[in-house]
């Protein structure tokens, strides 16, 4: 897949970009200052963040809820390794982001004030965010800021899966089991542009969404069961968790790649009985299992914006809420019936 690059949004002169309105000292922000329900979450008045060399400041004007900041906030155990046994150590929460350059540090050199751009920063729920600057990419000029807000983290994880870990070629056969969420609706376009032939799993409700993004075949798992098919499978993204090996195994090629991308979302352990389980099953088979957490970098984003431009891949929102209601959009998609991208405005 060589995706074009994405035709840039008008980008304005130097001499525009300096007349732009001064940043202000502080800013609206969803802040969690303790784990527990999407409720603890509160919209307060904080310092607008201040620049590192190698970053840039947006103005953001999109976000969206992903099962990371879902896990950020409920705080199950494994989830707090890496945030903070007792409390989160960072307030800040939120990862995509789509919006407008409103200053950049001394080391930045390709984009200035003004740029429209998307991609991954910390502590993206809030008016103003940086980013490191190999974070962001150019917003492609046909998508809104709250369709290329949705795109970052779910897209960079199915391109990923397919790309590197699935490593799918054309003609391959894909099976994506949970492809009406974030990622799934992802994969299902990105499996296409790579030239495969894409059976997609999901519930009855989503079937003719995820038609509708290019799937060959649609299975409603409510009305049949897809490991039982007659049909073997190349490549197999696991986004919904929801079968174990042995019941995959009656469906893939004895070479075939199965990539973990996540499971069902839970206070307990989350996905990580589903992940060790079939990691451990697949030590014993001729199929290769393999579990990566994404990684955000300015080629992928790139790619991704190029795919957006072509029109082979667009985003899906299915809910939009403004900021304040953040802990509202976050129990929607923990209550697990969301389809595709819930997206924050700002």
């Amino acid at each position: 897949m060589q995706p074009k690059a994405a035709e840039p949004s008008p980008r304005p002169s130097r001499d525009a970009a300096a007349r732009l309105s001064p940043v202000p000292e502080t800013m609206k922000a969803i802040v969690q200052t303790r784990y527990g329900s999407p409720e603890i979450l509160e919209l307060r008045e904080v310092d607008t963040p201040l620049l590192e060399d190698h970053q840039v400041l947006v103005r953001v004007h999109a976000s969206s809820v992903n099962p990371a900041e879902w896990y950020r906030v409920v705080g199950p155990p494994f989830a707090r390794v890496a945030d903070g046994l007792r409390r989160p150590k960072r307030p800040g929460i939120g990862g995509d982001l789509a919006g407008t350059v409103v200053a950049v540090g001394k080391d930045v050199d390709d984009v200035v004030p003004g740029d429209e751009v998307f991609g991954i920063a910390a502590a993206s729920w809030a008016e103003y965010a940086r980013a490191r600057a190999d974070r962001v990419v150019r917003k492609p000029a046909n998508a809104s800021f709250e369709e290329a807000g949705a795109v970052p983290i779910a897209g960079l994880t199915a391109l990923q899966a397919l790309r590197d870990h699935g490593r799918v070629q054309p003609g391959q056969k894909v099976l994506i089991n949970g492809a009406s969420g974030g990622v799934g609706t992802f994969a299902v376009q990105i499996a296409k542009a790579l030239g495969a032939d894409v059976t997609a799993v999901c519930s009855t409700s989503k079937v003719e969404l995820v038609r509708s993004l290019g799937a060959d075949r649609v299975i409603d798992y409510t009305q049949e069961d897809f490991t039982r098919r007659g049909e073997r499978y190349d490549v197999l993204i696991d986004v919904a968790g929801s079968r174990p090996f042995r019941q995959f195994a009656r469906v893939l090629t004895r070479e075939a790649m199965i990539v973990l991308v996540g499971g069902a979302m839970n206070r307990g352990l989350g996905p990580l009985p589903h992940l060790g389980a079939t990691i451990a099953s697949g030590l014993l088979r001729s199929q290769t299992v393999r579990f990566f957490v994404a990684k955000a970098t300015k080629e992928d984003l790139g790619a991704l914006a190029g795919l957006v431009e072509a029109g082979e891949i667009r985003a899906v929102v299915e809910r939009r809420y403004e900021l304040g209601r953040a802990a509202d959009a976050l129990r929607y998609l923990g209550e697990g019936h969301c389809r595709a991208k819930v997206v924050l405005t700002v």
